[in-house]
């Protein structure tokens, strides 16, 4: 983690377990520059609505309105706010769930404080610095502004296609969309499964084989180091 990296970033930590909410709190709070904590969804978002922080980082599981219930919420506000719910779920409904509600990021149970800061760091500056280069893994790089695949400093030669399904999975959660969200925003007309591996393979021919996976009966991802 870079030292000082989140000192002008606000956070809110929603969990509606007080020994936890309380172990957590006290290991992350001192690297930002306001820390605030709720007990559930529905504080959570009083909380947000009354601090507008940066950061909302919040449990699944909760009474009165639980997490995904709050992101959707929150990003209906502010789809510039970086959302992280914590999650002993694994299931695909709990995943499809937290992309649907504009979940920046889904972490699955346990989660160390010095991971969890690590990871906050990296979203942060994806999320808000001015740079705009996605970094990605094997030594690739996706520039936003210019709609560019980069690898060690040279530019890979795409199709206006390849480059909006690459521009899709870098912008949707955690690098990943689903079959039915690549049919509907890549192609305007309808489209096969097997039309859509086709066309990955020409990418992965033009990059490498690891470079965007298959999520079995899910869809596809970017791969991130």
């Amino acid at each position: 983690m870079v030292q000082g990296a989140l000192k002008t970033v606000t956070a809110l930590y929603v969990e509606d377990e007080a020994n936890i909410r309380k172990t957590l709190a006290n290991a992350i709070e001192d690297e930002f520059k306001l820390f605030f904590t709720a007990g559930d969804g529905s504080e959570g978002l009083k909380k947000f609505k009354k601090y507008k922080p940066d950061i909302v980082i919040t449990d699944l599981l909760m009474p009165v309105k639980d997490g995904l219930s709050l992101a959707r919420d929150i990003k209906a506000m502010s789809k510039d706010t970086l959302v992280i719910v914590l999650s002993a779920f694994s299931e695909k409904e709990k995943l499809l769930g937290a992309i649907d509600a504009g979940v920046d990021k889904y972490i699955i149970k346990p989660v160390y404080p010095d991971e969890l800061l690590s990871l906050i760091v990296k979203l942060a500056q994806q999320k808000f610095a001015v740079n705009n280069m996605i970094e990605f893994g094997g030594g690739y790089q996706f520039d936003k502004a210019k709609k560019a695949l980069v690898k060690d400093g040279e530019t890979i030669i795409l199709t206006k296609k390849e480059i909006a399904f690459i521009s899709f999975l870098a912008n949707s959660t955690d690098y990943f969309a689903p079959h039915e969200d690549i049919k509907r925003c890549v192609w305007s007309e309808n489209t096969s499964d097997a039309a859509i591996r086709t066309f990955v393979k020409r990418i992965r021919n033009k990059t490498d084989k690891n470079f965007i996976r298959n999520i079995p009966t899910l869809g596809y991802k970017i791969f991130v180091e």
